[in-house]
């Protein structure tokens, strides 16, 4: 943070650590232990988070019942299967700044971007356009390529992509909203990420949103790196709609299951145009099995199968620290904690890495992204090496994210004693 007042040396990193008042949810995850028994330095929760300590325990209780009642769990079960979804709902409707009505944990990301892009992507020979950012997430882009094949056009000719100006690394909102008001008349989906993956870029979801509003584009969201990152008003920005996975900075486990948001506007239209499965029927004839689907009139309707109990038990028991912790104050401590990594970093300037994340808070999360022009993976090899786990991204970046959740500011020190040391700076 610009007004933050931060001194390079160890013993104001342990001082920091020491007086850090979210100090205490460090103590609920398992951190990865070094080959000598020590803490490992893990910055990679944006890419997976770390296993709260009470996760085991949430899936043995589901497992303890399905090997004493069997199918009898779905009613019986300590906390029964066949609702156990709704255990989820509230507190990821609060992470998200959403009403429980546009809130189901359900599937994985992509599969929930297919689902609401089959709802929400109408296109028509005057408006069959998908607006996207440049170098979205590999998986984004393939599945909008294939709705709009899907829906017989071309992605040469429908797809939009935005990058940043010549010499930037990050997009500028003004320059959205521009592109918008040009071509929003043959835009018909706005898909953006509220994080992108790559870079670490925070979108103005807000305004974003707005301008395409006010061309009459819907406007969707892939939040997997924001959820749990960022404090998100899905439901006052007025966004249409949005998914995220729970892997990340959720920490729902490998593969957990993901979550989506219709907005209440849609989500109580059951007669909208969707890919049905028996999940999403009404609930009270949901068992008369008839032939005819009947929409839940809320985001519930846009599920397909009974959902993985054990992949819910595992983002329970996370979502449960979420609750505890609160977005406000995870995020006031990533602010602190980003930003005093940044401001090591910038004590040697260097023209062996540049940081391409922005320098405004409000502009990013808890991901610093560094440009390494030459022999970036063995750096990244060398810190995993030395018990300092981030990730690479071809061609040049390396990834940190300092997650509030679990991460001291000790971590940022070590970090960055580790990589001036390995880059040779």
């Amino acid at each position: 943070m610009a007004t933050e007042k931060f001194e390079a040396g160890r013993e104001f990193a342990a001082h920091m650590t020491a007086t850090d008042p979210m100090t205490s949810y460090r103590k609920r995850f398992h951190i990865l232990r070094k080959r000598d028994g020590s803490d490992a330095v893990y910055l990679c929760g944006h890419s997976l988070g770390l296993q709260p300590k009470t996760a085991r325990a949430y899936i043995e209780q589901e497992m303890k019942d399905w090997e004493r009642l069997g199918v009898e769990g779905h009613f019986q079960a300590q906390n029964p299967w066949m609702p156990y979804h709704e255990m989820l709902t509230a507190s990821m409707a609060r992470l998200v700044g959403a009403n429980a009505d546009e809130v189901v944990v359900m599937n994985s990301l992509t599969v929930n971007l297919h689902l609401l892009m089959a709802t929400f992507y109408r296109p028509s020979a005057q408006r069959h356009k998908i607006l996207i950012e440049a170098n979205a997430f590999p998986s984004d882009r393939y599945a909008v390529a294939s709705q709009i094949r899907f829906h017989g056009y071309d992605p040469a000719d429908s797809l939009i992509e935005i990058g940043p100006r010549s010499g930037e690394t990050n997009i500028r909102t003004e320059d959205i909203e521009a592109l918008i008001e040009a071509e929003g008349e043959r835009i018909a989906l706005i898909l953006f990420p509220g994080v992108n993956y790559y870079s670490g870029q925070a979108f103005d979801c807000d305004r974003i949103t707005k301008a395409g509003h006010a061309k009459g584009c819907v406007v969707g969201f892939d939040m997997a790196h924001a959820a749990g990152n960022l404090p998100l008003k899905l439901h006052q920005w007025d966004v249409d709609f949005a998914a995220w996975c729970s892997y990340k900075y959720l920490n729902g486990g490998p593969g957990g299951i993901a979550g989506c948001f219709v907005n209440e506007c849609h989500a109580h239209n059951t007669s909208l145009p969707r890919f049905a499965g028996w999940w999403g029927h009404d609930k009270e004839t949901r068992f008369r099995m008839g032939p005819e689907f009947q929409a839940i009139a809320s985001a519930e309707g846009w599920q397909l199968s009974n959902p993985s109990i054990l992949a819910l038990a595992a983002l329970r028991a996370s979502m449960d620290i979420f609750d505890e912790a609160g977005m406000e104050r995870l995020r006031a401590k990533s602010e602190r904690l980003t930003g005093y990594l940044e401001y090591l970093l910038n004590q040697k300037r260097s023209n062996h890495f540049q940081i391409v994340t922005s320098s405004d808070p409000k502009q990013r999360g808890a991901q610093l992204s560094l440009r390494i022009p030459a022999d970036g993976r063995r750096v990244c090899d060398e810190l995993a090496a030395a018990g300092i786990i981030c990730d690479w991204r071809e061609p040049d970046i390396m990834r940190v994210a300092p997650v509030p959740l679990y991460n001291a500011f000790m971590d940022a020190y070590i970090f960055a004693e580790e990589f001036f040391r390995a880059i040779g700076s």
